[in-house]
């Protein structure tokens, strides 16, 4: 017989928007659950990029000081290199915000964090190895959700499910929710190759004809993200590991000696490419955020910081409703209407830059030269404050409006 339990909320999925959303209602005294179907969050190359507008929602929160005590690597700007020529394109260092960098940190850890801080309310529960299968609906309208778990069946009626269960999202499909796929001509391949205290500090990308790989700095080691067209794992697998290696050596050649770090293709994570988005992210009892919503390219790193402002319009929106058990569908709509703008920008320049930049690179035979924007940055610095804007804070920076209910 099933386990059953009633919340205020639902949450399904347990990455960053799931628990930010959970976190931060529960704060706010709204009794919630989020179901996270893996037993830890140990997922490697996922995104790892906390940029600076969730850096400052963490200030707001009280937080940062202690949130800056994980291990992180700090990033001030970003530089791409084109052929011979090394431009730096983006310099966090000006933003209006308290943390004036990127914190390159390991998912695992911020949303660790962010679990930690949920379970000093007593109104967060957070269920590990319990995944989202089913909706309960009565009379058009979803009332909740239905679970697996290791030790059986787990009913939760809800007065809101919120789908944070990503690009395959579950909630997404039961509910029938239609995707616009909008396209993406790239996918990516990740690895890490170690680092040594001889190698650059910079964190940046390298475009050559035919090749492109962005490298991040972790201190230890480099998470490297090799750009190929789309579907083309299987002209790679192919070709054979000591080829891929020599292509990435070929692009980086101080690299070549520890190229042997890459012993099979299992060592190698394939990350396809997606953009997509939801004409319509919820209906009566149910509404999707994040990659639930919006699927985003790793182009400029931004797909986590997304999701987090996500997550926290939706708890500034949502939480008086969910108080009073009054949701309705014009507070869903707000969600949506609050977040479908910088959502569409971002995908649009996201698409830009693969179509314009990317693909004309892998599919180029001569080496590359810096598109004329990106000179302009050489001679007037004032220009990379542009980017940094962007990528660091998005387009419509979301602040915490929730009130903290203690007891």
């Amino acid at each position: 017989m099933a386990e059953t339990i009633s919340m205020r909320c639902c949450i399904a999925g347990g990455g960053p928007a799931g628990m930010m959303l959970g976190f931060l209602l529960a704060r706010a005294g709204i009794d919630v659950t989020v179901l996270e179907k893996h037993a830890d969050f140990l997922r490697d190359f996922r995104g790892d990029t906390i940029h600076p507008s969730t850096l400052e929602l963490m200030y707001e929160l009280g937080l940062v000081d202690e949130f800056l005590k994980l291990p992180h690597h700090k990033v001030s700007r970003l530089w791409v290199q084109f052929g011979g020529e090394s431009i730096q394109m983006a310099d966090f260092s000006h933003l209006p915000v308290h943390c004036r960098f990127v914190a390159l940190m390991p998912q695992w850890d911020f949303l660790n964090f962010l679990a930690a801080q949920g379970k000093r309310y007593p109104a967060f529960h957070l269920r590990m190895q319990a995944e989202a299968k089913e909706l309960i609906e009565e009379g058009g309208r979803v009332v909740g959700v239905r679970a697996t778990t290791p030790d059986g069946p787990l009913e939760i009626k809800a007065s809101l499910v919120v789908g944070c269960d990503g690009r395959q999202s579950t909630v997404r499909e039961r509910a029938g929710l239609k995707v616009e796929d909008v396209g993406a001509p790239i996918d990516v391949l990740w690895f890490r190759l170690s680092r040594r205290s001889s190698d650059t500090e910079e964190t940046g990308g390298h475009i050559e004809a035919g090749k492109m790989m962005v490298m991040l700095n972790r201190d230890d080691y480099w998470q490297c993200a090799y750009v190929i067209p789309k579907g083309g794992i299987e002209v790679v697998k192919r070709e054979g590991l000591p080829a891929f290696r020599e292509r990435v050596a070929d692009l980086e050649p101080w690299l070549r000696d520890r190229m042997g770090e890459l012993k099979s293709f299992d060592d190698i994570k394939l990350l396809t490419v997606k953009i997509d988005r939801l004409p319509q992210w919820h209906r009566p009892g149910v509404l999707c955020i994040g990659d639930a919503a919006h699927a985003m390219s790793p182009v400029g790193g931004v797909g986590v910081n997304l999701a987090v402002q996500d997550a926290v319009a939706a708890a500034n929106i949502l939480a008086e409703p969910l108080r009073s058990g009054a949701v309705t569908n014009e507070h869903l709509a707000a969600v949506q209407a609050r977040r479908t703008f910088p959502m569409k920008v971002i995908q649009r320049m996201q698409i830009v830059v693969q179509s314009r930049l990317l693909s004309p690179a892998l599919s180029g035979r001569e080496r590359p030269k810096p598109p004329f924007v990106l000179r302009l940055m050489r001679w007037l610095p004032l220009l990379r404050r542009i980017p940094a804007r962007i990528v660091g804070l998005g387009v419509r920076p979301e602040h915490i409006r929730t009130p903290e209910r203690v007891g």
